[in-house]
Order: structure tokens, then sequence, then C-alpha cells
């Protein structure tokens, strides 16, 4: 598979990651849009939210808040953060592996 994600999950491609666990990683966006801008992936492919079926993929949606909210707080993110993802091109979604964006460190913009 050819898919940049999967490949920095792996250790192929170089990041800087910021949190690590069996299910998955988080790293910060090469083009950042907030102070704070860390991407957040599954280590296992999945290519979008609408492609979660089993009960497995859902609990991994937790494991993923869960990172979420651990970065959060190593990132001192108390006035709060925004998490996002993507789902499909119509959504905006630029690579096709489930990931989330968390987004601080100032006041963002409401959209």
């Amino acid at each position: 598979m050819d898919c940049i994600f999967c490949k920095i999950a792996a250790g192929q491609i170089p990041a800087t990651f910021v949190y690590e666990d069996a299910r998955v990683v988080a790293f910060r966006d090469i083009k950042p849009e907030a102070r704070v801008h860390v991407l957040i992936v599954p280590r296992r492919h999945v290519d979008r939210v609408s492609s979660l079926v089993s009960d497995d993929d859902f609990a991994l949606i937790g494991d993923i808040h869960r990172a979420a909210l651990k970065i959060a707080t190593n990132e001192g993110l108390s006035s709060g953060f925004r998490l996002v993802t993507n789902s499909g091109p119509d959504a905006g979604q630029a690579v096709d592996h489930l990931h989330y964006h968390l987004l601080g460190g100032q006041k963002l913009p409401i959209r």
C-alpha cells in the first residue's frame, strides 16, 4: 500500500511524534493551521469514518479521542481545542487514511 500515513505510522517516513501507543500515532502537521496542529491516525489503515463497520473499528474512535485528550493536556490546551475529521473528498479529506486534526494554542475562528 502506498499510503503516506501508514508509512509514517510504521516509521518509514520521519515525523515528529507527539503521541504513540499500540493502535494510534500522532504527529505534527507539516503545514500547521494553528499554533498546535497535530494529526492523529490509527496505525492500521482505515480509509475514512464511513469505512468503519466493526465494534473494534468504533473502539478505535475511542482510542483516538483518548489520545487527543492526552495530547491536548501535554500541549497545554486548557483553554480549548478543536478535533475534526474530514470524511471523503467532498469534505476535504486529502489523504485517504482516517485522521483527526487537533488544533489549538490560539483562539480559533468559528466555522
